[in-house]
């Protein structure tokens, strides 16, 4: 019998739980959950569990649902996802006009506080 305080203390998330308690009856072990007040030594705590399973597996459905729906709309609102570039258009040209002054992409990294990569990735673009 293991016994656990709530069962999102013994997994990471539905499908693992589910795994977690599959391998445990495989191994004759019965799982006991103290909040959720579950026993899966029983066919009614087997059913609750299965239950559970099928609201929470539901409940990330529709999280995932809403949240695309969420980036659809702020995308049609014009908002721009993800990280702002480390490069705006005046530091590109300062970049270049640094790399045909003779400097180093190393060097200008170093100077603009962004990695050697970011110097050769905004000049691989912008060609």
């Amino acid at each position: 019998m293991l016994v656990v305080w709530r069962l999102d203390r013994l997994g990471r998330s539905l499908q693992h739980l589910l795994e977690i308690v599959t391998d445990l009856q495989a191994r004759g072990v019965g799982l006991v959950s103290l909040t959720e007040n579950i026993d899966t030594t029983s066919a009614s705590g087997r059913l609750i569990f299965s239950v559970f399973g099928a609201l929470a597996e539901y409940e990330r459905s529709m999280i995932q649902e809403r949240v695309q729906a969420g980036i659809a709309a702020a995308k049609e609102r014009g908002v721009v996802m993800g990280r702002r570039p480390a490069l705006n258009p005046t530091r590109l040209r300062l970049v270049k006009k640094l790399i045909a002054d003779g400097e180093t992409p190393a060097t200008v990294a170093r100077m603009l506080k962004v990695g050697r990569a970011t110097i050769y990735r905004a000049l691989k673009q912008s060609a």
